[in-house]
């Protein structure tokens, strides 16, 4: 236990010195580090997807259940779509220095605020190697150090990945440390990160909801998270039908195993006999198991399972869909605001007044009209990739980009004035 502490303990110091070196960093070194990751893991990417399939093959055999496996799998598809964030990322303005809201005071002092770096930021992930990827990326481009602390289930991928950051940064002249990847995957090692308070700014999970809850409860450092998404689309009286059952369809079916796929569905008494059995038959056709209401299964059948107080709690993960018939637009957000995880929730409406009312009234980090709850993401909201998705009130929420990864620092500048 001593040496696992003394390892991690030593990787935090070194990422700490390692983010201190990177205020004198200017942003060509940082796009030219970026865009050279991207190259080094399109060159590199036989050798990553060759530990990927290691990795999805001791997954298999210890029965991870099929959402991770999909979170696991890297395909030359994803290769090239995390080398195209990355060069997104690298192509995007700088926020480092930024300075704001200048004024001058009575006084004489000229005040504004500057963005800088958060600091050293620690990611403790699941399943998902991209992570590594895309946290190194935007760590660096905000002037962060990020310290890499992934799962066993992807310690291969994770190491492959990590060795391409390093190179880069190395060719940059960037501090190789600046991206740390924790090569212990003992599970005592995320206790010992989350008191390392002082080398450590802010902790980032992104995994499951009994490691998030873990990090939350013992953490004591700052954290940016979310436990679950547990997201809903309301299908609105006043909504196209095609629009609607094509939007319901993608919501749920895009893929099953993110936390942007809609878990609910909600609609409208008015339009369920019409819109109903069209959602079921594509549902069933895509081997969707539906949970229903009592109106839903008096509507479908009663071969559609009874929905529980359970369902509408839970965040499937899985081809199962919870649905429930409402009597109107205020039910849907109240039920919306109770079950719900405060993640992503859509309207389809054509009523304007409406669409107003859910987009004030939900309460959660994106909410949206007439489109998929599975645009929210940092890369199809233009943030180039995402380090992951808050559903925290206070200093960021939705998906966290580079802005996310900032703060703001007060300045003054004088002319010899005194108090």
């Amino acid at each position: 236990m001593q040496q696992l502490t003394d390892y991690i303990t030593q990787a935090a110091k070194a990422t700490k010195e390692a983010y201190l070196q990177m205020a004198s960093v200017t942003s060509a070194q940082k796009n030219q580090a970026l865009l050279l990751m991207a190259e080094g893991l399109l060159a590199n990417s036989e050798a990553v997807l060759s530990a990927n399939q290691a990795d999805l093959e001791q997954a298999r055999q210890k029965g991870l259940n099929e959402a991770l496996l999909d979170r696991l799998q890297l395909t030359p598809q994803t290769i090239s779509a995390m080398a195209e964030g990355v060069r997104q990322i690298a192509a995007l303005p700088d926020p480092i220095g930024e300075i704001e809201q200048m004024h001058t005071r009575p006084s004489g002092i000229c005040l504004g605020k500057m963005r800088v770096p958060l600091g050293v930021i620690g990611m403790i992930y699941e399943s998902r190697p991209n992570v590594t990827l895309d946290a190194a990326a935007l760590c660096l481009k905000a002037g962060n150090a990020c310290l890499l602390r992934g799962g066993s289930e992807a310690i291969q991928t994770n190491r492959a990945i990590a060795a391409i950051i390093s190179e880069a940064l190395l060719q940059a002249q960037l501090p190789v440390q600046a991206v740390t990847l924790i090569h212990q995957t003992d599970r005592a090692g995320v206790g010992i990160l989350l008191q390392l308070s002082q080398y450590i700014d802010v902790i980032i999970p992104r995994g499951g909801k009994s490691l998030v809850a873990r990090v939350s409860e013992e953490a004591r450092i700052p954290v940016i998270k979310h436990l679950d998404g547990i997201c809903h689309t309301y299908i609105d009286a006043d909504a196209d039908a095609d629009m609607a059952v094509r939007i319901a369809v993608n919501a749920k079916t895009s893929r099953y195993g993110t936390c942007n796929t809609m878990e609910t569905l909600l609609i409208h008494e008015a339009c369920a006999e019409k819109i109903l059995p069209l959602l079921q038959s594509q549902f069933v056709a895509k081997g969707v198991e539906l949970r229903g209401c009592d109106r839903t299964r008096q509507i479908l059948g009663e071969a559609i399972i009874a929905a529980t107080e359970e369902d509408w709690h839970t965040e499937y993960l899985a081809p199962v869909l919870s649905i429930k018939v409402v009597t109107g637009i205020v039910d849907a957000i109240n039920h919306i605001n109770f079950y719900g995880s405060h993640h992503t929730d859509a309207i389809v409406t054509n009523n304007y007044q409406h669409s107003q009312l859910f987009l004030r009234a939900v309460d959660s980090a994106s909410v949206m009209v007439n489109a998929s709850t599975r645009f929210a993401d940092g890369f199809e909201y233009g943030l180039g990739a995402e380090i992951g998705i808050s559903t925290d009130k206070i200093h960021v929420r939705g998906p966290v980009g580079l802005h996310g990864l900032t703060n703001q620092k007060w300045i003054v500048l004088g002319h010899g004035e005194i108090r």
